[in-house]
């Protein structure tokens, strides 16, 4: 475990693999930190440096007080990627991690050589929806949205088996002024218009029940982008590198094999 102080947060950021490995950063969702991508780690390709952080408010990152802004969420980035020295890395972002890579591809091409955009979309949601869920968080805290998370972040399938619990913890032990925070800088972005200017390797992911970012919405996206990719994972809600953690890891290591990120693995 490491932090970076960027004089204006303290992120909490992890580095696996060889220091000359080939980059890819993985920025995780609303209400969970980076453990979120524990599933399909072991399932990448070989040789890979990977790097994962807590943005603002989550995890064992510092927790500013609310609201923040999506432009804050994506210089949090930057500067924690200048300082590991990260260029033309693939960049794979899940709900609003999708949104912070979007942002970060606009601003830095010469730290994003291409993009997965897992679970996510140019605008999330309203302002209506997420003034109600900051107020929930602000009276009853993350516990008083705890259950209707769970069904839109997973199937009925996996919300009937014990590992429900993990999530579900993981979810209401996050800051509950970093979960209210992060829903305003949601709230507040729409990158229609700045998507639709990129130009680059970009790959969508979509769950087939995800209640967050359904598959419609996040084909919508991919269609700003051109030339892009898409797949649908099946049995899978809003985090199916939690659910599906073979068939995502397999989608994306076809991917940086196609953009030419890792060579294509023998056998």
């Amino acid at each position: 475990m490491q932090i970076f102080d960027s004089g204006e947060v303290q992120l909490h950021y992890r580095v696996d693999g060889p220091e000359d490995g080939a980059p890819v950063v993985f920025a995780n969702s609303l209400g969970t930190d980076l453990r979120l991508w524990d599933p399909i780690l072991p399932l990448l390709a070989p040789g890979l440096r990977i790097i994962r952080f807590d943005k603002r408010g989550h995890g064992l990152s510092s927790c500013p007080p609310a609201p923040y802004s999506m432009g804050s969420l994506i210089t949090d980035t930057e500067r924690l990627l200048d300082h590991l020295n990260v260029r033309d890395c693939v960049f794979v972002g899940l709900s609003i991690g999708g949104m912070i890579a979007q942002g970060l591809a606009v601003k830095r091409l010469d730290m994003i050589r291409a993009l997965v955009l897992s679970n996510t979309a140019t605008k999330i949601g309203n302002r209506d929806i997420w003034a109600e869920r900051i107020a929930a968080v602000e009276q009853g805290g993350i516990e008083s949205l705890a259950d209707a998370v769970m069904e839109r972040w997973f199937s009925a399938h996996f919300r009937a088996t014990p590992e429900l619990a993990l999530w579900r913890n993981m979810l209401t032990r996050q800051p509950d002024a970093g979960y209210a925070g992060c829903s305003a800088a949601i709230s507040h972005s729409d990158f229609m218009t700045p998507t639709s200017g990129l130009r680059l390797p970009a790959l969508g992911i979509a769950g087939s029940e995800d209640g967050s970012t359904p598959p419609d919405l996040v084909r919508e996206l991919m269609d700003l982008i051109p030339a892009s990719k898409f797949k649908l994972i099946r049995r899978a809600g809003h985090l199916p590198c939690v659910e599906q953690p073979q068939e995502y890891a397999e989608i994306l290591n076809d991917f940086l094999v196609s953009t030419g990120h890792i060579p294509k693995q023998k056998g």
